[in-house]
C-alpha cells in the first residue's frame, strides 16, 4: 500500500484532528500503532507541524467520516498518477546529519551480530555505502578502536520490523542453500518474537541429578534391640553354649562408659 507524504506529519495530524484509533492511523500512515501512540502522548514526533491530508488532496474526508463510524474501516489513499513507482527508491535511504555519526556503530553491531547480513542489506537498513561497511568489517577504519556496537534500532537508524524481515530473509537463504548452521547461529537468524518465545536450553547434567523413581526398601525392619539380634548370632542352643557372651572384644558398660580389651 502506498503512503501519503509526510507520514508522521500526517499522523500528527490525524492525531490532533480526528477521532481515529491508532490502529486506523498506523495502517493509513504506515507506521506501527505503537508510534501512533507515542505522538499522542508527546513522546515522538515533538515540534513536528501537523500536515492535512484533505487540504493536500490525499485523503477524501469522506474516507474519514466513514472510518470514524466504524473502527474497522481502513481508510484508502486518493490516486496520484505522479506518485506511481515513487517508492521505488535507489541507493541507501537518507539518513539526517544528527545520526550520521552513528551509522559505524550500527554497522559493528549488525556485521558483529549478524554476519549472515550482505553488505547491501546493511547499507539498505542503516543508510551507508559498502566501502563503509567493507572497511568495518576488515577493522581498517579511520575510528574502529573507539566505536563500540550499537543496535540500529535504539539510534533510529531503523525500525525493528525491518531488522526482523532482513534476519528472516537472510534464513530463508541460508534454508534454500542448504548451508548447515550452528546453534549459534540458527539463534541469530531468528526474529525478536520467536527469541522470545524460544524454549530455556537443556541444562548440562552435574552428576547429582536423581534419575527415575527411588528405590524403597520393602524388606521389614528387624528387631536389634540386643546384641545377637544385632550381630546376627546363631539361634542355635549349642552354639550359644560354645559361645562365651564376655568374651566380646569391646563393650559398653552400664554405666556408658567404653572398656577395651578381652574380658577374663
Amino acid at each position: 500500500m502506498s503512503k501519503p507524504l509526510m507520514a508522521k506529519a500526517t499522523a500528527v495530524w490525524l492525531v490532533d484532528n480526528t477521532t481515529l484509533s491508532f490502529p486506523q492511523i498506523a495502517d493509513f500512515c504506515g507506521m506501527h500503532e505503537l508510534e501512533v501512540q507515542g505522538i499522542a502522548d508527546g513522546d515522538v514526533a515533538t515540534g513536528v507541524k501537523g500536515f492535512d491530508p484533505v487540504a493536500n488532496n490525499q485523503l477524501d474526508p469522506i474516507e474519514i467520516d466513514r472510518a470514524q463510524a466504524d473502527p474497522l474501516y481502513r481508510m484508502k489513499l486518493k490516486f496520484n498518477a505522479a506518485a506511481v513507482g515513487e517508492e521505488k527508491r535507489r541507493g541507501p535511504r537518507y539518513t539526517p546529519l544528527s545520526k550520521r555519526q552513528d551509522r559505524p556503530a550500527a554497522i559493528l553491531w549488525l556485521v558483529k551480530f549478524h554476519p549472515e547480513l550482505s553488505d547491501g542489506t546493511i547499507g539498505k537498513l542503516v543508510g551507508t555505502t559498502k566501502p563503509t561497511i567493507q572497511s568495518i568489517r576488515e577493522r581498517s577504519h579511520w575510528n574502529i578502536s573507539n566505536i563500540q556496537p550499537i543496535d540500529p534500532v535504539a539510534l533510529g537508524l531503523c525500525r525493528q520490523t525491518e531488522l526482523d524481515a532482513a534476519v528472516q530473509a537472510a534464513a530463508r537463504k541460508k534454508a534454500a542453500e542448504g548451508t548447515v548452521m550452528s546453534d549459534d547461529e540458527r539463534r541469530k537468524l531468528v526474529s525478536t518474537e520467536q527469541s522470545l518465545g524460544m524454549t530455556p536450553a537443556p541444562k548440562v547434567p552435574s552428576g547429582f541429578e536423581v534419575f527415575g523413581d527411588d528405590e524403597k526398601d520393602d524388606r521389614p525392619a528387624g528387631d536389634f534391640s540386643d546384641a545377637e539380634s544385632f550381630f546376627n548370632l546363631p539361634a542355635d542352643s549349642q552354639d550359644k553354649a560354645t559361645l562365651k557372651p564376655r568374651s566380646i572384644v569391646s563393650g559398653v558398660s552400664l554405666s556408658g562408659q567404653i572398656r577395651f580389651g578381652r574380658a577374663s
